[in-house]
């Protein structure tokens, strides 16, 4: 378990950082998000001790970090670093021996690695000698392969096509399911929505959002509506408590609602002759969320 408490930091006058607060509990996942310069990166530095915090603390298992506790930490940073000259094998080699993993250990782990990422190419190929997607595989492998049981990833989706960022996602729900804590940054609201148990956002240093997704999520309201009937849009738009009504290609609507109990009565109107194809009344998404609150701080 994971706990930060109370944590700030400041560069000058500047707050990168003010009173985080979080707990992760094993085999739960916690996503971080915020705009570039919120204090997602610092948050990382400062529970890997990488920087001085101001004030607060980070404990493991209800003690705080040692040169040991280390070993069992895989940290993927946001500026990726391989050596390029180097063969997959090796690297991957070293990088588990800084973490305190010896050959007969990780050597026999490696084709099974590569296979699960999907990795192009062969473990005695030079790093160089990859496509950007397959390093940045082989970089990922590197903060896995010790099988850490808290993994810290920075924007770990960044640059990833869709096939393979699903590679990743199972990767990390694979972690949870072992059993390890896992904290990652992203700009991709899908995934944190997806896979993250808990979710913080921050804005300027500070926290905006601090809970579970769907509680989150819910705590703005059903204000979504997703419908397809024989209403039009006119009729759906005389609502009252109807903020916006879109009208996509294939004719249904998305509805955004000003008043959640809106969706009682078009319910009720558009079900009025029996079957609809489809409605949905939702929260708002993540990523609507995401937008809100990062829009806020230039209100």
């Amino acid at each position: 378990m994971l706990q930060v408490k109370n944590l700030s930091k400041s560069f000058g006058s500047y707050k990168a950082l003010n009173e985080m607060n979080f707990t992760i509990e094993d085999g739960k996942i916690l996503g971080l998000i915020g705009q570039n310069g919120a204090g997602k990166t610092t948050t990382f530095r400062l529970i890997l001790d990488f920087l001085s915090k101001d004030s607060g603390t980070v404990s493991w298992n209800g003690h705080p970090l040692s040169g040991k506790d280390y070993n069992t930490i895989g940290y993927l940073p946001e500026e990726r670093g391989l050596y390029p000259k180097v063969t997959i094998e090796n690297q991957l080699l070293f990088f588990a021996s800084l973490r305190g993993k010896n050959k007969q250990e990780i050597a026999p782990k490696i084709d099974e690695w590569m296979e699960k990422f999907q990795v192009k190419g062969k473990k005695t190929d030079k790093v160089k000698s990859l496509s950007k997607g397959n390093q940045q595989k082989v970089q990922l492998i590197s903060t896995l392969i010790h099988e850490p049981k808290l993994v810290i990833l920075d924007e770990p989706f960044s640059g990833l096509d869709p096939v393979n960022a699903e590679l990743l996602k199972n990767g990390i729900i694979e972690l949870k399911e072992k059993g390890s804590c896992v904290i990652f940054s992203s700009h991709n609201m899908d995934n944190v929505e997806k896979i993250c148990d808990h979710l913080i956002m921050l804005r300027n240093g500070e926290t905006v959002l601090n809970g579970k997704v769907h509680e989150i999520r819910e705590s703005f309201g059903r204000s979504k509506l997703y419908l397809e009937s024989h209403l039009t849009k006119e009729e759906v738009e005389a609502f009252a408590g109807v903020h916006s009504v879109i009208q996509k290609e294939d004719g249904s609507f998305d509805i955004t609602l000003d008043n959640p109990d809106a969706g009682q009565a078009i319910f009720a109107q558009a079900t009025k002759d029996g079957y609809i194809p489809m409605f949905n009344q939702q929260p708002p998404t993540l990523e609507e969320i995401f937008k809100w609150k990062a829009g806020a701080a230039s209100e």
